[in-house]
């Protein structure tokens, strides 16, 4: 059953039934209120199902985005941890030169493929041509990681890449100039095909050289042309793809004489087109380079995986392998399928994926909650629901994508709260006030801060919202302000610790919490609410 069902069908057994064992109070007089034992063991029985999901299926051109749903998307903060423990890289995205999960694969793939060199020689040899290897810059023969991660944060950059291009700023890619040496020694041509422009040829050649590869060239290594393309190359538009130029490329040097028995690459766009007898995909789950193969070509087996396995945490990496891990790329693309964004990140505001998941989710849930909250109303319960901040009530996707580019900053975020840009999340305006008019007191709880607490309510207003006020909203203290009903384990609560705490203050005055929305797990895990209702969300993750 999907989440959405399952939520709507808890919250009519675990609150209407509740309550309405409240119909037959023998003093009306009394305050009757669900036993805190029974909200509780409720609670704990929730909490269990109150994890990311692990399993998904994603195809690498985000049409996913259109039918998974938004747990179903693999989130991408889990997804730069996973590719972080892959590649051993600390808090600041430098990745580890000596141990990490992906340079073990880089010495197993390279290792099997060197103790095969000689027979591939012998083979490609029978054609009577001279055998060569055919390998492509970035993350085959040059290491980018430092740069994606670090420098760039995931999001590519042409003037900095074009800066450490000409700095010759790459580490060789692990294991490869040892390899490179042994295909040199078993007799194979060495060629370079990159898709760098011909203003780096130079500084790439000379980076290539400073980290020990001594096969490169400017005869031998092939970079796009800056004005006119080479005769040899014929596109099928007026600008080359990049499967075009490069298969297109490695017929040229076919045509000089040479067999390529083995194409190597990290991007299937570096392999697709033929001419070559053999291809070696290279892992790298850090970008993707999408280009259509050769008209007539069908090369199934140089196709991106479609399902993976991924926990939350990021700890998936150390085991998966590099294909095993979903391609941020690609998930950046399924993300602003579901949100039906633009190419600048700016989302859909009247039809999307997303907007039809919210909309179905409380248009099942709102009758079953409304009948919860004027039943409790009716018989002095003190109803309430709560209802986190962002992406619960406010959206936030533009600012996450248009703005931050899927990297989280405090004070571009203050910015964007402080002058109340946010839209209200889809059809949830709908959802809460029907609830107030129903009888539910709204209590709003977010990780947002103190300082924002005025701009929250205003810009909860400006959308909408009619339910809201200032004493039932609940904000991160101020430095030394932590109340009195909050008792963390550490000196620095945790978003469960500040949560759920507050939400048991809240029952402490005499509320019942009938639901607890929020589109992080963190949001729900920790009880005092009945049943917790999960938004999806799959552009950060706050665990």
């Amino acid at each position: 059953m999907p989440r959405s069902k399952s939520a709507a069908a808890a919250l009519v057994v675990a609150a209407t039934l509740p309550l309405l064992s409240l119909a037959g109070t023998a003093d009306a007089r009394t305050t009757p209120r669900v036993p805190d034992a029974a909200v509780k063991s409720l609670s704990q029985f929730t909490d269990q199902f109150l994890t990311p999901r692990t399993h998904f299926t994603m195809a690498a051109d985000g049409s996913s985005g259109k039918t998974v749903g938004g747990a179903g998307i693999p989130n991408i903060d889990s997804v730069k941890s996973t590719i972080r423990t892959y590649y051993n890289a600390d808090a600041t995205g430098i990745a580890n030169k000596t141990s990490s999960p992906y340079i073990n694969e880089m010495s197993s793939l390279l290792g099997k493929t060197a103790k095969q060199l000689k027979a591939m020689y012998a083979k490609s040899a029978k054609s009577g041509k001279k055998p060569a290897i055919v390998l492509d810059a970035d993350d085959t023969t040059l290491w980018t990681y430092d740069m994606e991660d670090n420098a760039m944060h995931f999001n590519f950059d042409p003037a900095l890449q074009d800066v450490w291009v000409q700095g010759e700023k790459f580490p060789a890619t692990p294991g490869m100039v040892t390899f490179v040496k042994a295909a040199q020694s078993a007799g194979f041509a060495i060629f370079g095909l990159t898709g760098r422009g011909d203003s780096q040829k130079a500084a790439t050649l000379g980076n290539l050289s400073k980290v020990g590869y001594t096969a490169f060239n400017s005869t031998n290594f092939y970079t796009k042309w800056a004005g006119a393309q080479p005769d040899y190359i014929t596109c099928a538009a007026a600008k080359c793809t990049t499967v075009e130029y490069k298969a297109g490329t490695r017929k040229h040097i076919e045509s000089l004489g040479y067999d390529i028995a083995l194409n190597v690459g990290d991007q299937f766009s570096d392999l697709q087109g033929g001419y070559a007898d053999r291809s070696l995909k290279l892992p790298n789950p850090t970008y993707y380079l999408p280009s259509p193969d050769l008209p007539g070509m069908s090369e199934p087996w140089l196709a991106p995986r479609t399902h993976f396995t991924m926990k939350a945490d990021g700890s998936s990496g150390k085991t998966v392998g590099g294909a095993g891990i979903p391609n941020i790329d690609s998930v950046k693309s399924t993300i602003r399928t579901y949100y039906n964004a633009d190419s600048t990140g700016i989302a859909n505001k009247t039809s999307s994926p997303y907007i039809t998941e919210l909309t179905r989710l409380t248009q099942t849930i709102s009758p079953a909650l409304n009948a919860a909250c004027a039943l409790g109303s009716r018989f002095g319960a003190k109803p309430a629901i709560v209802l986190d901040a962002d992406d619960t009530t406010l959206w936030t996707y533009d600012m996450e994508d248009n703005a931050m580019h899927f990297n989280f900053d405090p004070a571009l975020q203050d910015v964007w709260v402080q002058g109340q840009k946010f839209p209200a999340t889809p059809a949830m305006t709908t959802l809460v006030n029907a609830a107030d008019k129903a009888g539910c007191t709204l209590i709003g709880l977010t990780g947002r801060g103190a300082a924002q607490k005025d701009a929250t309510l205003g810009n909860l207003a400006k959308v909408g919202y009619t339910g809201f006020t200032p004493e039932n909203y609940y904000t991160k203290w101020a430095t030394g302000q932590q109340p009195s009903y909050i008792n963390c384990a550490a000196a620095k609560c945790t978003t469960i610790e500040y949560k759920s705490q507050t939400r048991a203050h809240v029952q402490s005055q005499g509320y019942t919490i009938i639901a607890n929305f929020g589109d992080q797990f963190s949001d729900l895990i920790g009880g005092s609410a009945l049943v917790p209702v999960k938004l999806p969300n799959p552009t950060y993750y706050l665990p």
